[in-house]
């Protein structure tokens, strides 16, 4: 069994898509996930399985517009995939010293790599309100909102509009509490 971490975007956010998180534990159990565990409302589920990401990914899609009627986007991750992403955020450093703050610390995680190109026109064409730094790499975006998330015009329907790929957001709270739940192997 492979540890992975399923994190579903827009739901249970201002009354849209509405999940009961033990509903949705269940779902997974139903799937022939075994340690489902969820953390907080916002669709992250740390599970384990014996398939691949990419038939996990389709399967989870598919069960929860069956049995909740939202066809919501979902990005499955092992736990080793999370554990990279954390340790390479460009941010760490200037965390650790307490330069900057921890809880405007983000991840926007990305379903693919951006085309080159689309990378290049969001770093020379945005323009950034504050003290806000992002960094592009790979498959995930690392943000600082300098003036909190929720006055940012950098957040995640921006980065999936711009970089042309499917994204979801989590806090640095929520991706260390992840990585915690997802000590299984």
């Amino acid at each position: 069994m492979k540890t992975y971490i399923a994190l579903l975007r827009g739901i249970n956010v201002s009354g849209q898509k509405k999940i009961i998180m033990a509903d949705l534990k269940i779902m997974f159990e139903e799937l022939g996930c075994t340690s489902v565990s969820t953390y907080i409302q916002s669709g992250n589920i740390v599970f384990q399985h014996k398939k691949d990401m990419l038939t996990l990914t389709d399967i989870i899609k598919k069960e929860i517009l069956t049995q909740f009627g939202f066809d919501v986007p979902v990005l499955v991750l092992t736990r080793e995939m999370l554990t990279t992403i954390y340790d390479n955020n460009p941010f760490l450093k200037r965390l650790e010293a307490k330069e900057i703050e921890e809880k405007k610390m983000y991840f926007t995680l990305l379903s693919r790599m951006p085309d080159h190109k689309d990378i290049e026109d969001v770093e020379s064409t945005t323009a950034r309100s504050g003290n806000e730094e992002f960094v592009i790499a790979k498959d995930v975006v690392y943000f600082y909102a300098a003036n909190g998330y929720g006055k940012t015009k950098l957040n995640n329907n921006f980065f999936e509009k711009k970089l042309q790929s499917t994204a979801t957001t989590r806090n640095l709270k929520t991706v260390i509490k992840l990585l915690e739940l997802s000590k299984l192997d």
